[in-house]
């Protein structure tokens, strides 16, 4: 039975036992390790992304002088050459800047509805879902925002020419890339998916046939298209030659991206959200992000209690943060969407007072019911995504993601130009209390209106200790992005881990609805899983071991006395890379 023939309900359930652990690709059949593979280390500099290729440009360009900024806009443009399922040119992300000099600075380049949009047009006459027509469909694409924020970032902060940071990435699509395992299985998964477009099996298969380890991939469409770029600018991308090619693929096949969607998309400054934690400063990622505030807001719930002294991987401490995320994501649904469209109450969620009003009923003892718990009263005022994180011996740390929404996006490819298109429009919520692919909820606050942003889970963040940078971390995996962020973020400040543990460490994850806890093989003991079935949590869902698979991807950078830890998440084929020692 094909996926898209599932009905809304199914579909959901479907992802959450089986889709939502194939966030990632796998290098490692047990995601959970009795000993953590070693960090990377460096005083000079580090980079931990998704891509090896990637990591290795921006140390590149570390070591040459560039700062944090360059870094990390070097990788967000190779990510686009060496990551392909969800590094783009084609979709949208994140940014969050923290610079030597103290200043906190938040990039938005989330993608947008086209200015044909409307907040029915993936329903039928009778007003039900169409399926598939928000994620395998011309309809279902956003205007992109990758290349503006990368270069608008990259004007206002950084220390390189255009032309040097975007090279390398050229240099990649230009001259090809062996394929490791990671991804020619990931292409040979997905040829089924290309095989409905000429112009995706063009670039993601060889004649027809897939790819195979050891042979050279390359894009040589995609290389003219960073050339223009390079050579233009912004100019390059929305406008010119590559602006007719993408709107000719939009009209050619029912898609509603017109030149005046690309001349009038901009990236926005915006700002930071920022919370305290145990005497740590927070910086996220706010609005159209649900993952700041989200984070924030578990965070202020858990600060109430002593999660070291429960120990980590208890049923005492597993309890409290899945309540915490009961309540959390309950408000994700009610008040978050993009604030040029409705006024997202920022301020009062992310408040210590509400934090403790909303936590009032927890029960150490026993679970919540998430048909009870609401959204709290407020007065009204991917699957497939990657990370990066960056920090400079100066003290600039760069926390960037980046998205295409599912694995490939819409698994288009613009004619000629050798980028993926984005399937952003179903992180909207195309039906009130209708579940996403993810299985979240929205409402009016996230309704689909031209020129809108979607509302994200990203969660790029920055923990400072004192004033100085202390933690660079973030994560793909829809919904399950927060939580594997929190946990992380847990995992160094209440449990003392080292980078490498607080990484590899197994996770969990719980959204309010559906009414379950998703956890890696490892994560909880049969004692453990007795203990919470007691407390009343009776659906737990074990990621399956055979799959090899885990929840997000958390490439994190940590700074110490000693120096800077780079960590690529085990679960996946991704690398750190530091700046090598100068003599």
């Amino acid at each position: 039975m094909k996926f898209l023939m599932f009905s809304a309900t199914s579909r959901v359930l479907f992802y959450h036992v089986l889709c939502l652990v194939l966030v990632t690709s796998v290098v490692s059949n047990n995601p959970a390790r009795a000993a953590s593979p070693q960090a990377e280390f460096s005083r000079q500099g580090m980079v931990a992304s998704r891509s090896g290729w990637a990591s290795q440009v921006g140390a590149d360009i570390l070591a040459k002088g560039g700062n944090a900024v360059d870094a990390a806009v070097a990788v967000g443009f190779a990510l686009a050459v060496t990551y392909p399922s969800a590094g783009n040119l084609g979709g949208g992300g994140f940014m969050v800047i923290r610079l030597a000099d103290g200043r906190l600075i938040t990039n938005d380049h989330r993608e947008k509805a086209p200015l044909a949009a409307d907040k029915d047009m993936y329903l039928d006459a009778e007003g039900e879902i169409v399926e598939g027509l928000s994620t395998r469909s011309h309809l279902a694409v956003g205007v992109p925002g990758t290349v503006a924020g990368l270069l608008d970032v990259l004007a206002a902060y950084g220390t390189l020419p255009r032309a040097q940071v975007i090279q390398p990435a050229i240099d990649l699509a230009q001259r090809g890339i062996i394929l490791d395992r990671d991804l020619a299985q990931q292409f040979q998964r997905r040829l089924k998916d290309f095989a409905a477009y000429a112009s995706s099996m063009a670039v993601f298969s060889r004649d027809g046939q897939a790819w195979r380890q050891g042979e050279r991939f390359k894009q040589p469409d995609l290389a003219a298209t960073l050339k223009r770029i390079k050579k233009y600018g912004k100019a390059g991308f929305y406008g010119g030659k590559t602006a007719d090619l993408l709107v000719a693929e939009m009209t050619a096949n029912g898609g509603l991206i017109t030149h005046e969607d690309l001349l009038a998309y901009e990236s926005k400054w915006r700002k930071p959200v920022t919370g305290t934690y145990r005497g740590h400063t927070i910086v996220s990622m706010p609005p159209p992000s649900s993952g700041g505030v989200l984070l924030v807001q578990m965070l202020n719930m858990l600060e109430t209690l002593d999660l070291g002294t429960m120990g980590y991987g208890s049923a005492a401490s597993i309890h409290a943060m899945v309540e915490a995320q009961r309540r959390a994501y309950a408000d994700r649904a009610e008040y978050l969407g993009d604030p040029d469209f409705y006024p997202v109450p920022v301020a009062r969620l992310i408040s210590k007072t509400y934090a403790a009003q909303r936590y009032a009923d927890f029960d150490p003892q026993r679970a919540g019911v998430s048909s009870v718990v609401k959204p709290g009263k407020i007065p009204l005022e991917s699957m497939e995504t990657t990370h990066a994180s960056v920090m400079d011996a100066a003290g600039n740390a760069v926390a960037y993601t980046s998205t295409l929404n599912l694995s490939y996006g819409s698994k288009i490819v613009a004619g000629g130009t050798g980028f993926l298109l984005n399937n952003e429009m179903d992180d909207f919520s195309s039906k009130e209390n209708v579940p996403n692919f993810y299985g979240l909820l929205g409402r009016r606050a996230n309704a689909i209106e031209p020129g809108k942003r979607m509302l994200s889970s990203m969660t790029p963040t920055i923990v400072l200790k004192g004033d100085q940078p202390l933690l660079v971390t973030g994560s793909p995996g829809g919904s399950t992005i927060i939580t594997t962020t929190l946990q992380i973020i847990l995992n160094v400040i209440d449990h003392g881990m080292t980078l490498n543990d607080a990484v590899a460490s197994p996770r969990f994850h719980h959204q309010w609805q559906p009414d379950r806890i998703v956890h890696e093989t490892y994560a909880f003991s049969p004692d453990t899983r007795a203990v919470l079935h007691r407390m009343g949590h009776q659906q737990l869902f074990t990621i399956p071991a055979f799959l090899g698979r885990g929840i997000g991807d958390a490439n994190s950078v940590l700074r110490t006395k000693e120096g800077i830890f780079g960590m690529s998440d085990p679960r996946n084929a991704g690398r750190a890379v530091g700046v090598p020692v100068t003599p």
